[in-house]
């Protein structure tokens, strides 16, 4: 036995050069080894075409076949070898770190190679490849599965307390239980076992309901067939790995030392290719909150941006490029409606035909509306209604259609809406009452209504048409050549890098944590009573403890966690109090203009300074809490 499996790992070897499998394997290791990351478990997916392997051994052939699982484990073997001979990747220290996933090219077109649920006999302990076609008739959301964990001995004096002996990789059919447990103990010191979870590998798993295409013939409603059958759906698990380009990976670990740094330097080189790393800081970072926020599911967290601006040009380009991250962006035609509409068929039959529009085309994604100011009172009435209900009702009346009676349909709207208000165009100026210190901008011409239910009033930080050098040079330099790219960090840090990013941050699950659930009510109650007058009450929208948890989890989601911290909400607070300021004016919290980017940030010391800032910050809003909401329970920890 011990010959022939010493045969197909040098077969294994042929085929890899001769397929180019070999190559890729080589430049997937040099990934690995760039990476500053440290890893527990490192996962190569191989594609293997059964035939060539068969021609080369028919042994190994079979296992490809039908032994996969051993026949990986074969691989594995191969693969440390190579990656130990030449050197490939310095951190790897065991075999039971590399994870191999064989992925056939193709099965044979044999009827035992076609998993059917209506055929005798079945063979359910067979661990092999097959195919299987059906109708999908049901699918779960995508959901978080555990890919590979490393476990440490708990006992100190134990030579396994440290190191890459116990590594745990989820194995096909397995559930997550068999892949993380808590029961799991020392085969040297017998003492229990304890993950590390730095090092939890996480992938996408879907569960979907397919049942049999015969099933189509079931509901012709005849057949001249006597015999009765039965058709039973099945279930299968789809998987797949969650990317996060490496760049990403390295600077989530330069910035660990705080729960601001991260967040704070993707806002800052996000978007290069549109506009100079370093500029227009609070919008860019509100653009990614609400680009995390995205999800097709009702009562889901939405995050809608309205933006204050002179420069309209800057802020589409901008607004134009953030959409495109996303598979569901819409920019809304003008000439279009926003929601559904009710029109009579085209096609000469008098009846009612409801029209598709921006909003459902953008379902679990972003809606691009555009500049609000150019709609008239009752598309921003109809809007209001929509972002404070999240769906459109449609009156479909019956003598119009040729129906006797009346129909109502109401229509559910999940999707994030940005907009922006052009100061510099309005027949009536929206100008700056005093400065933006003190606060007020005149924004007569929106409802306050509507302005109320939009998440976050944004104010771009370049007062009516003064830009600063870098983006009129940024300006200039694309006019001139359109695709240059002027930054270094534009290459680093691709669009497709920042899609695969934000594919994986929106995915998250996260919980909120009672310190900053407590912190957020507390700031809540406490503006209440200060933003109040004895004629209209408290200017707090009734949306605005929603939002603030949703600007909450947005952070931890662009964080790349999992629970909610009081920094987290500690940067929601500050940006919707920056919102309220802006169509309020300041209340006893008195913050900064730009709260969350109080400078520049050119280096590791102006990060060191702002986290200092946001401390002050946070000792500054315990007070303010302590002051006018004194009932309220708020963590004060004196480090």
């Amino acid at each position: 036995m011990h010959k022939e499996i010493q045969k197909m790992k040098e077969i294994i070897l042929v085929y890899l050069d001769r397929s180019g499998g070999l190559e890729k394997f080589v430049h997937d290791c040099k990934k690995y080894n760039d990476s500053k990351q440290s890893y527990a478990v490192y996962r190569f997916v191989i594609s293997i075409n059964p035939s060539d392997v068969a021609e080369l051994d028919a042994t190994l052939g079979n296992y490809v076949l039908h032994k996969p699982m051993k026949a990986a484990g074969i691989f594995q073997s191969v693969c440390f070898i190579a990656i130990k001979t030449l050197s490939l990747i310095e951190q790897l220290q065991t075999e039971a770190q590399i994870s191999i996933l064989l992925k056939p090219t193709h099965l044979p077109p044999l009827p035992s190679y076609v998993l059917s649920l209506s055929a005798f006999p079945f063979n359910y302990t067979s661990k092999r490849f097959y195919m299987s076609e059906g109708i999908v008739i049901a699918m779960g959301t995508v959901t978080k599965y555990t890919q590979g964990a490393r476990f440490l001995c708990t006992g100190e004096t134990c030579p396994f307390s440290e190191g890459f002996r116990y590594i745990r990789v989820h194995l096909p059919g397995a559930t997550e239980s068999a892949t993380v447990r808590n029961d799991f103990v020392c085969s040297l010191c017998s003492s229990p076992l304890q993950e590390d979870m730095k090092f939890r590998v996480l992938g996408d798993k879907q569960v979907v309901e397919m049942i049999d295409a015969k099933v189509l013939n079931a509901l012709k409603g005849y057949s001249d067939h006597k015999s009765h059958f039965r058709i039973q759906t099945f279930t299968v698990f789809l998987r797949g790995p969650s990317f996060i380009g490496e760049n990403f990976k390295y600077l989530l670990s330069l910035t660990s030392s705080s729960c601001w740094r991260f967040t704070a330097t993707l806002a800052n080189i996000f978007a290069s290719q549109v506009v100079p790393p370093g500029t227009y800081n609070t919008l860019k970072l509100a653009i990614l909150l609400s680009l995390v926020q995205t999800c097709e599911i009702e009562n889901a967290d939405y995050l809608d941006l309205l933006i204050v601006t002179s420069d309209t040009l800057i802020i589409d380009r901008l607004l134009n490029y953030s959409l495109c991250l996303l598979p569901r962006g819409i920019r809304h035609p003008s000439s279009s409606d926003i929601f559904p509409s009710v029109s009579k068929d085209k096609h000469g039959t008098g009846s009612a035909s409801i029209q598709a529009c921006s909003a459902l085309l953008a379902q679990g994604g972003i809606c691009y509306i555009g500049d609000l100011s150019s709609y008239k009172k009752d598309k921003l009435e109809l809007l209001q209604s929509v972002l404070e209900s999240r769906t459109t009702t449609l009156f479909i009346p019956g003598k119009k259609y040729g129906e006797e009676a009346d129909q109502q349909m109401t229509i559910s709207i999940q999707t994030n809406f940005w907009s922006y208000v052009d100061v510099g165009s309005s027949p009536k100026k929206h100008t700056a009452r005093d400065s933006f210190l003190i606060g007020q901008m005149d924004l007569s011409l929106i409802p306050p209504n509507l302005l109320d239910v939009f998440g976050l009033l944004i104010y771009n930080e370049f007062p009516l048409c003064q830009l600063s050098f870098p983006v009129v040079h940024h300006v200039l330099q694309k006019a001139i050549n359109p695709e240059a790219m002027l930054y270094r960090v534009s290459q680093q840090f691709r669009t497709q890098d920042y899609e695969e990013f934000i594919l994986f941050a929106k995915n998250l699950h996260v919980q909120l944590g009672s310190e900053a659930e407590n912190l957020i009510q507390g700031y809540y109650l406490a503006s209440r009573r200060v933003r109040r007058d004895s004629l209209h009450g408290s200017n707090l929208s009734a949306s605005a403890l929603k939002i603030l948890i949703s600007l909450s989890k947005a952070h931890t989601k662009l964080s790349l966690r999992k629970k909610v911290l009081e920094e987290d909400a500690l940067i929601a607070i500050l940006l919707f109090e920056s919102s309220l300021t802006l169509k309020h004016g300041k209340s006893a919290l008195c913050i900064e203009p730009n709260a969350v980017f109080p400078f520049d940030l050119s280096d590791e010391n102006s990060l060191q300074q702002r986290d200092i800032y946001l401390l002050q910050c946070h000792h500054q809003l315990l007070q303010f809490i302590g002051a006018y909401s004194p009932g309220t329970y708020v963590s004060t920890n004196e480090e």
